[in-house]
């Protein structure tokens, strides 16, 4: 496995992470947490979609990051 290989896994992991646990409910898809979690995932993901320039996930990935972070700072406030 190559460095892009173990950033998206990991970035891709903590987004799916997320995700099971709020169908479990076990954390609050409305939590700080959740939103962090949905930030720094599609964060990785869409730098690994850099770095091997695929940029239909670079931009869904990057959107995906951009409203979590907006939907941080408002559960932030």
């Amino acid at each position: 496995m190559n460095y892009n290989d173990i950033i998206g896994t990991i970035g891709v992991s903590i987004v799916l992470i997320a995700y099971f646990l709020s169908i479990l409910k076990w954390l609050n898809p409305t939590s700080t947490v959740y939103y962090f979690m949905n930030f720094a995932g599609a964060g990785l993901a869409c730098y690994a979609s850099f770095l091997i320039n695929y940029v239909p996930f670079i931009i869904l990935e990057g959107t995906w990051s951009g409203i979590s972070l907006i939907a941080l700072f408002k559960s932030m406030k």
